[in-house]
């Protein structure tokens, strides 16, 4: 059996006991998942090697939360009592959340326990001899960076919410840390051990993607990982790094750790083959009968209309469920806010041939599909009638870029007087972002796509970035130029690309927009405006700049505290 094909089949049999020990975080069972008894077989070793990744793949919708509901681009407001929740996504979104929230318990606990897995697993590989069970040592080698590599993963989600965190490296509590150590402790330790790491990864080989070695660290994953680390290392330890990020970040470009490039369309590294495509560095493998936790629940499946499994002609799974949307770039009379950060479609509409911006609709044939966004009336075909989708309270959708209690106005209806506001939403209320296709029943591509954790464009992004901090702001347009012209028809390119190759002024502001285009809803905008300054000083739609700078990391959860009686709660919270 291929490694990807037994990876996925290992994910699917463990499922049962996995999914379960994933949301109850008062049972210690992680540690229990090996004992001296457990290797018996090579396809134990493998079980035991892919459970943190599979813990990993379903924490992702922890994270896509504690980063997009505070920021600017993505929010979750009371639409007709749906999604209230006792104001809980109000509190994120106007950064007034405490340790008594639940979700800033969500980070650490998924991040915790990929860690305390990791940590068993790498105790037991220690003393395993791999010729018991038909393995070299290189092969149990990979296996150990490669769970390495996942839990320097799990330490940078860390060090971005909480910041001061404990180091646990060992099942053997006395090796690791009572309490809280220093940021530039945990920074520290990733950076040695991505370092020690990556010569011990598999290189890509050719082209087409990772294709059955997706989903399996390899050199330009781990290379990728200290890219994010030092472009953020000004904001975790106070000191900058993008010289060093600039180094990691054209290794991998100029093919040192395998052959990737930019997709010619924007939509391949999110399509139902991608693990084709030379953009994706690194992916949870998934597909609809086995492990797809991004098209569950927490993240894309609930950031799209109630009902509208009936446009899309996917009705496997039953409806969808409005938790995110676009926070609007429109007032309720129908005005253009003037705020410099948030107004995530109005960004996307300063390019208005963007192919993104079109209506998002799956094409004749199979797998094909256009546009990125739901908007407008959604309409489909039953039984050779053409209806519209209605939301859960009875009316049509007519879905806009604003947000306010419009139920079932014409779309030409402005609402004066009325105050657009997390409070007072309807189910009308804000665009709807569809990064992954959702295709039709029985197209073999319907919810097969694997979840891009890691694409080319971030590397380019980030050394972009490092070029126009340095002042060299001509080379920056050209790097982010490189994935923007797949965006536009090529006789818009002069009037949409950045300059020299265009005629767009990059500056400091159009570059965090740019930011937002590429990666909206990638689970990433909070950390990108807190490396900016502007998460706590910022004004978006309905949110005020904050009365201090403790907002960027979260409170440690009341209940992790009375846990463990060694940490102490983070600066500018009550314990």
């Amino acid at each position: 059996m291929k490694m990807k094909n037994k990876i996925q089949y290992i994910i699917a049999a463990i499922l049962a006991i996995g999914c379960l020990s994933c949301t109850d975080l008062t049972e210690k069972v992680y540690d229990q998942i090996v004992t001296e008894n457990y290797y018996n077989t090579k396809d134990d070793v493998i079980r035991a090697y892919v459970r943190p990744l599979e813990h990993a793949f379903w924490s992702i919708g922890a994270n896509f939360g504690m980063q997009e509901q505070p920021a600017d681009q993505l929010g979750t407001w009371n639409r007709e009592g749906d999604w209230l929740d006792g104001g809980n996504y109000q509190r994120w979104h106007y950064h007034k959340w405490s340790s008594l929230d639940g979700f800033t318990r969500d980070g650490w606990n998924a991040n915790f326990q990929g860690i305390t897995q990791i940590n068993a697993v790498l105790d037991d590989f220690v003393t395993l001899d791999p010729a018991k069970f038909g393995m070299t040592q290189a092969e149990l080698d990979e296996f150990s960076s490669g769970l390495r590599t996942m839990r320097a993963w799990f330490y940078i989600n860390l060090l971005d919410q909480y910041r001061n965190i404990p180091l646990a490296i060992s099942r053997n509590q006395e090796l690791n840390s009572k309490g809280q150590v220093s940021p530039q402790e945990v920074f520290d330790f990733i950076e040695t051990e991505l370092k020690a790491v990556i010569p011990m990864l598999p290189v890509k080989q050719g082209t087409g993607g990772n294709q059955l070695k997706q989903g399996i660290w390899n050199q330009a994953g781990a290379a990728s990982l200290l890219v994010k680390l030092y472009l953020n290392a000004e904001k975790w330890i106070g000191t900058a790094m993008y010289s060093e990020c600039a180094v990691y970040a054209q290794d991998i470009i100029d093919g040192k750790y395998g052959t990737y490039r930019v997709a010619d369309r924007w939509d391949e590294p999110f399509d139902w083959n991608n693990e084709t495509s030379d953009e994706v560095i690194y992916a949870f493998t998934a597909s609809k009968s086995r492990a797809r936790w991004h098209m569950n629940t927490d993240m894309y499946w609930w950031s799209l209309p109630a009902n509208a499994h009936f446009y899309f002609g996917f009705m496997e799974f039953g409806g969808m469920n409005p938790k995110y949307a676009l926070q609007p770039s429109r007032d309720l009379m129908g005005n253009l806010y003037n705020f410099e950060l948030g107004m995530p479609v109005g960004k996307f509409q300063k390019y208005p041939e963007d192919y993104r911006l079109k209506k998002y609709r799956n094409l004749p044939g199979t797998s094909q599909r256009e546009g990125m966004f739901l908007y407008g009336y959604l309409e489909y075909t039953e039984s050779g009638q053409t209806k519209r989708v209605q939301s859960p309270k009875g009316y049509d959708y007519y879905i806009r870029d604003q947000v306010g209690p419009f139920k079932n106005a014409a779309p030409s209806v402005t609402l004066p007087g009325v105050k657009s506001e997390m409070a007072n939403a309807d189910h009308n209320s804000g665009w709807h972002p569809v990064k992954y296709p959702v295709y039709r029943d029985g197209d073999p591509g319907a919810i097969e796509s694997d979840f891009a954790l890691i694409r080319l464009p971030e590397i380019y992004y980030s050394l972009a970035e490092c070029k126009f901090r340095a002042g060299d702001v001509e080379e920056a347009g050209r790097l982010l130029n490189v994935v923007r012209k797949r965006n536009y028809p090529s006789e818009y390119h002069n009037d949409y690309l950045y300059k020299p190759e265009g005629v767009v002024e990059l500056t400091q502001a159009e570059l965090l927009d740019e930011w937002g285009r590429e990666f909206l809803a990638e689970g990433r905008r909070r950390t990108d405006l807190i490396r900016w300054n502007k998460f706590t000083t910022g004004t978006w739609w309905d949110k005020e700049p904050d009365a201090g700078n403790h907002w960027e990391i979260y409170p440690i959860h009341y209940e992790v505290l009375g846990a463990n009686p060694d940490l102490v709660q983070n600066p500018g919270y009550e314990n």
